[in-house]
């Protein structure tokens, strides 16, 4: 009886301790966090983000003289995707947002892929902070 009893216990504490790893693991909905202005860590580079309609829409705002164009960005949770046109090439861009203040870009396809572009974005990540809004000043 007390070898049933200590084995209930043992699968008792594993049950929940894999209910409380599988919980932790749970991925939270931080979609509505990107709104706002937001710069690339350790530069100037910054975008305005606004989400309307279930679309993310960009703006730039200091892009170090690089002229590129996007199309409205689609947005499944923490995931958004940009298709974007610079100097000759198209790609898309895909962003996690980490936290409400944390943001991890890549370059999820370039093309063509021969370009200098594509070639130094390759395997590359950006990570772009939200910058406090000026009210909350």
């Amino acid at each position: 009886m007390a070898l049933l009893k200590n084995i209930l216990i043992r699968f008792s504490a594993f049950f929940v301790l894999a209910l409380l790893v599988t919980g932790a693991n749970a991925q939270e909905d931080l979609s509505a966090h990107w709104d706002g202005k937001w710069i690339v860590a350790g530069t100037l580079f910054s975008i305005a983000v606004e989400v309307e309609n279930e679309e993310l829409k960009l703006t730039q705002v200091e892009s170090l003289g690089f002229e590129w164009s996007n199309e409205n960005g689609k947005i499944e949770g923490n995931i958004v995707t940009v298709e974007i046109e610079y100097a000759g090439v198209t790609g898309t861009i895909q962003a996690e947002l980490v936290n409400p203040s944390t943001a991890v870009a890549f370059a999820a396809t370039c093309l063509p892929d021969f370009m200098v572009v594509c070639l130094l974005s390759k395997d590359r990540q950006a990570v772009f902070r939200k910058l406090a809004d000026q009210a909350e000043n």
